[in-house]
């Protein structure tokens, strides 16, 4: 299973005004649809498919916060790959200070086919490369960049 010296942080956001709760502080919902987010942008890559959807998040452990003006790190990493599944891990820090502000150990996003079931992906590891790009966006790739596949 990955661990934290495995996760790399991709991802910044700055946490303005309106990502704020009422006691000033970081909202939990505008940093769990960050990381659904990052985590759907992270599964398309690795399936190779914009049609994967989240299916599940285990506990949310919030161990600190943030406040307006901070820049927070998001990182996910790929810990198994099922038949039509993808699970990976999650890690938030503050970039300034260092210190994790919530883990999640296990989000899973599924793989679908053109008629919205479960399908199988074919991958068993995480890429590094831009190789799986979705299908459907192939072309738009060999019109901008010829020899390229």
């Amino acid at each position: 299973m990955a661990r934290d010296n495995d996760i790399t942080f991709h991802t910044r956001k700055w946490v303005r005004p309106e990502d704020l709760n009422a006691n000033g502080t970081l909202f939990g919902g505008s940093l769990l649809r960050w990381i659904d987010e990052e985590a759907a942008i992270y599964a398309i890559v690795q399936l190779g498919n914009g049609n994967a959807v989240t299916k599940y998040m285990s506990e949310i452990n919030f161990v600190s916060s943030a406040q307006q003006g901070d820049l927070v790190e998001m990182g996910l990493t790929a810990t198994a790959f099922g038949r039509t599944s993808l699970t990976m891990r999650a890690e938030v820090r503050n970039m300034f200070t260092r210190q994790s502000i919530l883990t999640i150990e296990k989000i899973v996003f599924v793989n679908l086919g053109e008629d919205g079931l479960p399908a199988p992906h074919g991958y068993t590891e995480i890429t590094y490369d831009r190789d799986r790009v979705p299908r459907e966006h192939l072309h738009r790739i060999q019109d901008s960049a010829p020899g390229m596949a």
